[in-house]
């Protein structure tokens, strides 16, 4: 298990990630609370897609977690939130208004996290690279 300080960037990848994983995790809820509240063509179909967006939420949640205590593992899921966000990101800003501004903070985000991830400071402190046998 790594050991030592946890490197800002790492420490910055965690914060990202963490941000997100919130960030779906609110979207989650609003879809919940709009299928109670409303009146959607289908509840279950309204319900299932609250429950899935909430269910999602948690691979960045475990993931910045995982980079916030050094775990080695937590960098894979972290890197496949950050490669699932690109093209979320890239549906928002072709969806216009808001969505815009909405998608390029999710892919600057999204690449700036990716960038602290496969840093060598980063991969060190979580035990990750090439052995010096």
């Amino acid at each position: 298990m790594p050991t030592g300080p946890r490197p800002p960037r790492l420490t910055g990848a965690a914060a990202l990630t963490a941000v997100e994983g919130v960030a779906l995790a609110g979207s989650g809820i609003y879809l919940l609370a709009m299928a109670l509240l409303s009146k959607p063509d289908s509840l279950r179909q309204a319900l299932t897609a609250g429950v899935t967006v909430l269910v999602l939420a948690a691979l960045p949640l475990v993931a910045a977690r995982g980079l916030w205590l050094l775990r080695r593992w937590s960098r894979g899921p972290a890197i496949i939130t950050q490669l699932m966000a690109l093209p979320v990101a890239w549906t928002f800003c072709n969806g216009g208004g808001a969505l815009i501004a909405a998608g390029a903070a999710l892919a600057l985000a999204a690449v700036v996290t990716l960038v602290l991830l496969v840093n060598p400071t980063a991969t060190e402190a979580l035990g990750i690279g090439p052995r010096e046998d």
